[in-house]
């Protein structure tokens, strides 16, 4: 298998032929490769942003989207009340909306929403319990704002463009 040598204690070791070194390497590629293909992942289904219908307007900056969903813009332009909806923190939907549309990480939106309950400056948006649940009270609250799947979209809810 390979050759035997002596330290310099007496101890005998065993060094690898370079074959062995490269097996255990595809070996490692090949695990590497399986795990990354057992992670579920919602290919074909982005997030989209969600509006009530006839919403005042029909795209927005990402910025901008920042602030509302931060708690920070709280009327649209016209002067309407903006109302913010959000799933809980550990749901796959919410993950991948903060860290793939607005750039931040969950926990950082709900220290921002706490910091602003706990010093009485602000409130934290509305949560709700289910993808069913953010299209129905977004469709049914004029000026709300949430975020679906693109499949969960249909008339009911308007799809707002980021810019």
């Amino acid at each position: 298998m390979g050759s035997v040598y002596r330290d310099c204690l007496g101890l005998e070791f065993q060094c690898m032929q370079p074959k062995s070194y490269m097996r255990i390497l595809l070996l490692g590629i090949l695990l590497i490769s399986f795990i990354g293909t057992a992670i579920p992942l919602q290919a074909g289904e982005p997030v989209v942003v969600v509006t009530s219908p006839h919403a005042p307007h029909k795209a927005i900056s990402v910025n901008t989207l920042r602030a509302i969903f931060g708690m920070r813009l709280r009327t649209w332009p016209d002067g309407s009340r903006i109302h913010v909806f959000v799933l809980q923190d550990n749901a796959a939907l919410h993950r991948e909306f903060a860290k793939g549309i607005l750039n931040v990480f969950p926990y950082q939106l709900r220290s921002a929403w706490d910091r602003m309950v706990f010093s009485g400056t602000g409130q934290a948006p509305v949560r709700v319990d289910s993808v069913a649940e953010m299209k129905n009270r977004v469709a049914q609250t004029p000026g709300a704002i949430g975020y679906l799947w693109r499949d969960n979209v249909d008339e009911t809810v308007d799809v707002l463009e980021i810019r």
